[in-house]
């Protein structure tokens, strides 16, 4: 059990240092978007806020999510670094249970287990909030969340309902961090 502590801690302190948002105890289990319906939500999508994520460095982020075959949708990732270059990756999200289809796993990476890629609220036209969560040893989770809109700005009103939606889950709003949208004209339209 010692060893465990360790590791624990050991992985608390680098997640702390990247900026990850971690938190004790077991994921939420929030509800998601009731009938979601993937054709709606394909297209472009410009980050408005998220969650610190390691894996995102840069500003103007924005994902493009395509049907890339019956029960999977490619999804292209995409960010303007500090060096003027356009950063991006690829990846595949598919529904893992029919049931509830707003629950999607999404992976970069082939030796990577796929993550949680949850949409808890979309109009599918102007934004969407989507809430990722991956547990630790039952001891702690990592939060991921982004607020997402159609157009490079979402209204302050939009903005309230998607922060109200994600405190009634017990999601640090506090640690939500803005997005850059203001000179991306290099980047991809």
């Amino acid at each position: 059990m010692q060893a465990l502590q360790v590791l624990s801690l050991t992985l608390l302190s680098v997640l702390a240092a990247s900026a990850q948002t971690f938190v004790s105890g077991k994921c939420p289990n929030p509800p998601v978007q009731a009938n979601f319906n993937v054709a709606r939500y394909l297209g472009r999508w410009y980050e408005i806020e998220k969650l610190p994520a390691i894996f995102q460095k840069g500003e103007c982020g924005q994902a493009t999510y395509s049907l890339k075959s019956p029960g999977a949708v490619a999804v292209l990732n995409e960010e303007l670094l500090v060096d003027g270059r356009v950063n991006g990756v690829t990846g595949t999200a598919k529904v893992k249970d029919p049931a509830e289809p707003a629950k999607l796993e999404v992976s970069f990476f082939e030796n990577q287990p796929p993550g949680p890629y949850w949409v808890l609220s979309t109009d599918y036209d102007n934004y969407t909030l989507v809430y990722a969560c991956t547990n630790y040893f039952n001891l702690y989770h990592v939060e991921f969340s982004w607020i997402l809109s159609r157009e490079r700005t979402l209204s302050a009103d939009t903005m309230e309902e998607l922060r109200s939606i994600l405190r009634s889950h017990n999601v640090s709003v506090d640690k939500l961090q803005v997005t850059d949208q203001s000179d991306c004209s290099s980047m991809p339209e």
